[in-house]
């Protein structure tokens, strides 16, 4: 073989096959790789009589997704010698660095729709199993190597050439064994997958009630003492000007700036970063403000004036609330409790800091994550890819106040959190099984891949003997292409000698030319009258 064989081609020494077994590289056990090309597109999806442009987020949920597509803007420059087809393998050339060259087997697709320069098309020899191909691409040790070679220094997207997508080892099974392999495989990996979709369904259901639970805190629907003295306010609908729902006595309507001081943080200057005499702090950003909660898994730190430090300095109680992302995103956060010592927010973090007595940072919070969300989608502005929200509409958010009572405040936040506390622990019981069974769809392909699935059959086809045909057929197809080429090359040049001929002929003779009648002569035609 051309490489150094290994766990999926990581350079380490031939580990020892199972009988029957061979080694190869991605590249010798197809008969044909292609990428596709850069077009001008839409920005929308094609029509069925349209052509269209795949996109990365076709190939990147594990099954093929025909409408992830774009609409092409010049249909004259289709190719459809690069139209997809029901049984191509196609693979993410770039993506982010969990999904860059993640496979999908089309097993069904519209017509019209072409490879863009971010896809790859896969098509091994007719003997290998297709189904076994694209699970052993999802496999650990592939992700592993993948992961190695991708390039680019962005978190967000990476980048895999085909010539080392090609170049991966690939431990080959007999043709026989692949196919139990994969039956195997899909028996198996298909109940994990109806276990994670219940353990996701019970997550978003958890989420649901959650939300129900901080709206009726929120505005004093969720009392201890007594029966609901209003309907729980829907915290799916928009909660807008001249349409506030009733509150409990004692409650009342207010805006945010009318109860709290509301402002932007600090943005990042290339210059004051150059300032080694200026502290280093560490500094929010939006990735740290989630769903009623604060991640501080990572936190980057920042330089700023003391005076500035001074006036954005997070204290305890705090909340922080996102300006831009994505439009549902938006007004997204959570209650500062002195986790870090001198931290602050960017810009595009709003910072509430409550007035004093006015309301609960929890009651508060509750509400902005709950009732709030459709306010915030309302009233935010889109851009192409991103929504944003102004402070001074921020200001304005019709908050629920309640009663001045510190008690009575502290109850409802007592009495919320118990609920709340419950659904975490069932929504974390719900976070460990989806980690267990990612480890088992692990333990699964890693085992599948060394032999330890399935048994094996010495009477299979050995794997050599499968490489080798589908060396023939890809010898056997590159002849077509390159006859197909010499004929295509052959056919312009006669065309291009036909018109050169043309060209160059002689042109056709001249009419005589009209002798001048003499001057002041007519010429006369013969008239010939019939009564």
């Amino acid at each position: 073989m051309s490489v150094e064989r290994g766990e999926a081609g990581t350079g380490a020494s031939e580990p020892k096959l199972p009988q029957g077994w061979a080694w190869a590289t991605v590249g010798e056990i197809l008969v044909r790789s292609d990428s596709g090309k850069s077009f001008k597109c839409e920005p929308r999806p094609a029509t069925t009589d349209e052509w269209g442009i795949i996109k990365v987020s076709a190939m990147t949920w594990g099954e093929f997704q025909e409408s992830e597509n774009k609409a092409l803007l010049d249909e004259s420059l289709v190719n459809s010698a690069y139209e997809i087809r029901v049984g191509d393998i196609l693979v993410s050339r770039a993506n982010t660095v969990d999904h860059v060259g993640a496979p999908v087997l089309v097993e069904e697709v519209r017509p019209r729709l072409l490879l863009s320069d971010k896809s790859l098309r896969f098509m091994p020899g007719s003997a290998v199993d297709r189904n076994w191909f694209v699970y052993w691409l999802r496999s650990p040790a592939v992700r592993r190597a993948i992961e190695g070679k991708a390039s680019g220094t962005s978190d967000s997207m990476r980048n895999i050439s085909q010539s080392d997508l090609r170049a991966i080892s690939i431990p080959v099974p007999p043709a026989d064994e692949q196919g139990r392999i994969a039956a195997a495989l899909n028996n198996r990996l298909t109940r994990l997958e109806q276990i994670e979709a219940r353990l996701v369904a019970t997550q978003q259901h958890l989420e649901r009630l959650g939300n129900m639970v901080m709206a009726a805190a929120a505005t004093g629907v969720l009392a201890s003492d007594a029966e609901p003295q209003h309907a729980p306010i829907d915290s799916s609908s928009a909660v807008v000007d001249g349409e506030l729902p009733p509150l409990p006595t004692g409650w009342h309507w207010a805006r945010l700036q009318d109860i709290a001081n509301v402002v932007g943080g600090v943005t990042k200057d290339s210059k004051s970063q150059d300032d080694s005499d200026l502290p280093e702090v560490p500094y929010l950003r939006v990735a740290n403000a989630q769903r009623a909660q604060l991640d501080l898994s990572r936190v980057t730190k920042i330089r700023v004036s003391p005076k500035a430090l001074e006036k954005l300095r997070l204290r305890n109680g705090d909340l922080l609330m996102t300006e831009g992302g994505d439009r549902n995103k938006l007004g997204r956060g959570w209650i500062w409790e002195d986790q870090i010592q001198q931290c602050i927010h960017q810009n595009h973090l709003f910072r509430a800091r409550i007035l004093e007595h006015a309301t609960h940072p929890k009651l508060l919070g509750w509400y902005v994550n709950s009732v709030a969300r459709s306010w915030f989608e309302a009233n935010g502005k889109q851009s192409v890819n991103l929504a944003s929200i102004s402070i001074s509409k921020v200001k304005l958010l019709p908050v629920p106040v309640p009663p001045t009572d510190q008690e009575e405040q502290q109850d409802f936040v007592a009495l919320g959190e118990r609920v709340l506390s419950r659904f975490r622990r069932l929504a974390t019981a719900c976070e460990q099984g989806l980690a267990h069974t990612a480890a088992l769809r692990r333990s699964l392909l890693t085992a599948a891949f060394a032999g330890r699935l399935v048994s094996q059959d010495s009477q299979d086809e050995p794997a050599e003997d499968l490489l080798k045909r589908v060396r023939a057929e890809r010898e056997a197809a590159e002849a077509e292409r390159k006859a197909a080429r010499r004929a295509a090359v052959q056919a312009k040049r006669k065309k291009q000698q036909s018109a050169a001929k043309l060209s160059t002929a002689a042109p056709p003779p001249r009419p005589a030319a009209h002798t001048p009648l003499p001057e002041g002569e007519q010429t006369t035609l013969p008239l010939e009258f019939t009564e």
